[in-house]
């Protein structure tokens, strides 16, 4: 084999990423078991319009929430609570054990911890000025 090259780039190719992903993946399945990952989304609309969703997947017996989001004029209305309530049951009838999100925003913090998320780790300046905050929760084993 040739001496490896490092090459750094802000536009990887899609096959780059996919062979990098794929990879990565069949080492896990074949580390840990199959993750059956599988994506989920909440969402909410009003008048046609999307004011509010939750995006994120199962895997491994766990819910991600990887996004979460209300509209400006939306917000204050419990929202938040009742998307991440609707994915946890969704993700219960998966199987999952537990749920876990991570947010730099304040309120965002006192939302997820009054929905009974807890703080298990915190990046301070992460961006500036702020802590990235990791939360996770407990579920009631699912049926499946």
């Amino acid at each position: 084999m040739d001496t490896p090259v490092i090459e750094l780039t802000d536009t990887p190719s899609s096959a780059d990423l996919d062979r990098i992903g794929g990879s990565l993946a069949a080492f896990n399945e074949s580390d840990v078991g199959p993750a059956r990952r599988q994506p989920l989304a909440a969402l909410v609309r009003g008048n046609g319009q999307l004011v509010a969703g939750l995006s994120g997947y199962t895997a491994w017996g766990w819910l991600y929430v990887q996004w979460l989001w209300v509209a400006e004029e939306q917000r204050g209305q419990g929202l938040a609570g009742i998307l991440l309530a609707a994915a946890e049951r969704e993700a219960i009838g998966r199987g999952c054990h537990g749920a876990y999100i991570d947010t730099f925003n304040p309120l965002a913090l006192r939302v997820y911890q009054k929905a009974g998320y807890a703080v298990f780790g915190a990046l301070p300046d992460f961006p500036p000025g702020r802590t990235r905050s990791f939360l996770s929760k407990g579920l009631p084993q699912g049926t499946n």
